[in-house]
Parts: structure tokens; sequence; C-alpha cells
């Protein structure tokens, strides 16, 4: 059969006005209204719907599985062993072929209903992403109380100035964009997170054309908020990612954060034991140490390699083997520092010095064995499939 041949057999894939790309985390009882307004907000559109669910404990993804078979339209990509809605936002993204591309939460506080005018203006002015705020004309963010509107007033304020353009709603996690501006800022986007506008906003190398709409940001009906400390640290990472250029990876900074914190608990303590319990200056720092080390231990597990965070068992074995390894690098900035001091460096010079090797040091073996990377498990070999017998086939 020849290739002009097969190729007019091939039935036609209709154009997709619109894709919507919706990450997921424990949103079982949020999805089967979601899917209801999502299809009339969209009537008379050909669009999609793409879940990215990252393995919610909750069976999300069973429930989206059952929409899927019963609408073409409606699709599920399910993430095992990696989590983040960025990086879910992304792959969902990857996955559609629609030049035309939504954002939205499934926790419903985001208004479907004016994604069809995000869309005719994004066409209509020739831009490369449309907003939906909280914070411009025709916008408000509902009943949300006050202490939540200044946290959302401080993000739009650090994230202003990472972004190339001053919007009125960076934190939105709802927007629609032209697949080409994002095929353009792709390879520099952070990944990490929750604020994916921000991201993309701040990885352009260009002023990027935009629009805002103005929407009332609801409440949640059924599941609970994401938003926790490590949402805030996510969100510094970025910014600091961004401000940095790449120059200084991500989780060698928050490692760095991290011992600055112990080296404050160590000093403190020995001040402490030293002219109140009136401790040696050995006995006080020798407790100090292990304290500090204790102390960045614990949130390094919960900061810095959250993604790979000890629980149980591990934990303890991890706290030990963090412990010998802090021990070396302590070791390792006295003999550099005391090194370049009797080669006639100034003091304070060899202590920069020493603090660095000992803080590499310190990041390299915990990276490399307190929180390894998980195994992962072994490939299932290739399936064996029969060869065909040409002659059976028309």
């Amino acid at each position: 059969m020849s290739f002009e041949a097969s190729n007019a057999e091939i039935a036609y894939c209709p154009r997709i006005d619109l894709a919507v790309v919706i990450p997921t985390y424990n949103e079982r009882g949020n999805i089967p209204e979601l899917v209801a307004r999502i299809e009339e907000a969209l009537t008379g559109l050909d669009w999609e719907l793409i879940f990215v669910d990252d393995d919610s404990p909750d069976e999300t993804a069973e429930v989206i599985r059952e929409y899927a078979c019963r609408d073409c339209r409606i699709r599920l990509i399910h993430r095992i062993g990696r989590r983040g809605l960025s990086s879910a936002c992304i792959e969902g993204i990857l996955a559609t072929t629609s030049n035309y591309v939504a954002i939205m939460d499934a926790d419903m506080q985001h208004d479907e209903t004016i994604l069809p005018r995000m869309l005719e203006t994004l066409r209509q002015d020739s831009l490369d992403l449309v907003i939906g705020t909280r914070n411009a004309e025709g916008g408000s963010m509902g009943q949300f109380g006050q202490a939540r509107v200044m946290l959302s007033r401080m993000g739009q304020k650090i994230s202003n100035t990472v972004c190339q353009c001053r919007i009125s709603d960076p934190m939105s996690g709802f927007f629609l964009f032209n697949r080409s501006f994002f095929n353009e800022v792709v390879r520099q986007l952070h990944g990490g997170g929750f604020k994916i506008l921000v991201d993309m906003l701040a990885s352009s190398e260009r002023p990027v054309r935009f629009a805002e709409v103005g929407y009332t940001f609801r409440s949640r009906k059924h599941g609970t908020s994401k938003l926790d400390v490590n949402t805030g640290v996510e969100y510094l990472f970025l910014i600091i990612d961004k401000l940095t250029g790449f120059l200084i990876p991500i989780r060698f900074a928050a490692f760095s954060l991290v011992g600055a914190a112990g080296a404050a608990t160590h000093l403190a303590l020995v001040a402490l034991l030293m002219f109140h319990f009136q401790w040696h200056f050995m006995s006080a720092q020798v407790a100090a140490t292990f304290v500090a080390m204790t102390e960045n231990f614990f949130l390094n597990n919960l900061i810095t390699w959250r993604d790979r965070s000890l629980r149980g068992l591990r934990m303890v074995t991890g706290l030990f083997s963090f412990w010998v390894a802090c021990s070396f690098g302590a070791w390792a900035n006295v003999v550099v520092a005391r090194s370049l001091v009797q080669s006639g460096a100034r003091w304070y010079m060899a202590g920069i010095a020493g603090i660095i090797l000992g803080s590499v040091w310190n990041y390299s073996i915990a990276n490399l064995f307190t929180w390894q990377m998980p195994k992962r498990a072994r490939p299932a070999p290739p399936l064996e499939i029969p060869a065909y017998d040409s002659e059976l086939v028309p």
C-alpha cells in the first residue's frame, strides 16, 4: 500500500479551539461539577480538557478516567513519582496540539465563564497571554480574609521584581496563552513550585503582550487548600532562581540559607551555655555543634530536599549520616582556614574560604548519601510481540 493511499485513509482530526489544562491533587469531590461547568462555558467551541493528576490518594485519577472513557474531549495524565503544580502544567501543555491553552485550578475558585472572553481577547489583539485577575477592574478576592489578601498583595510586589511586565495579579493561577509564546519560554522555565505564570513571565526575553480580564475569586467547596509553608518556600526559590539567572543551583541556595540559620543557632547556644550556665567553651562548642547540625538536618529535610523527604527509620539513619558529613565538613573548614592563615592570607578571607569549602562538601555528601535519589525499579522486560504474517494482512 502506498504512503499516499495510507495517508488518505487517516481520519481527520478537528482543530481544537482551546485546551484547558488542570493539575489535580486530592480534588475528587470537585471533578463532576468542574467538568459540567467547563462544558457549559465552552459551548460552541472545539475544546479538550487535560487533567494532570499527581497520583492523588483520594483516587481523583479514577474519577477523571471514568469521564475520559465517556468523552474523548477529556484526557488524563496520571503521574506517579512526580509532584508539583508547575511541572504538571508543563506536561499538560506539551500534551496538546491546540494553539491556545488555558491553565486553571480544579478547586472551582476560578471563574470558567470568562474563558471564551479571554480567548477572544487573545485572538483579536494578537496577544501572548490573557490573565484572569482579581486585582483589576471587574475583579475581586471574594470572601477571603484580610490576611489572605495581604499575602497575595505581598506576593504581587515580589513577583513584579522578576517579571518582564507590570500586571495586577502575577500570582494568578488562571490564564490563557498562545502556544508560540510558550515555545519561546519553555526551555528557560524553572518548572518548580506553584506559580507557573510568574515563571513564564520571568522567563521571557522580550516584553510580553498581555491583557487582563477581571473575575471574582470563589470559595472552595470540596477538598483542602494546598497553600502551606512549602508553597511559600517554593515561591521564594523561584524568585531566587530568576534573580540569579540560574548561576546558583536552587537546592544549594536553600542549603546555604538553612546553614545560615544553623550558624545563628550555634552562636546563640554557645553564648547561652557559656555566659548563663558557665560551661567551658569547648563543651559549649560541641553541644552547640550537634544542636545546630540536628536543626539543619530537619530543616533540610523539610525544605531543601522536600521532594526526597525522609520518614520513619530512614530519618534516623539519615540524621546519623548528616552528622558524619557535617563533621568532616567542619574539619575541612578548620584545616583549610588554618593553612591559608599560615600562608599569609587575612583571617576573614581564610574563614570565608573555609566556610565555602565546608558548605560545598556538606551539600555534596548530603545529596549523595543522606538524601540520595531513590533507586528506580528495574524496568520490565520488553513485551515479545509476535511477527505477523503478511499474507493475512489485507
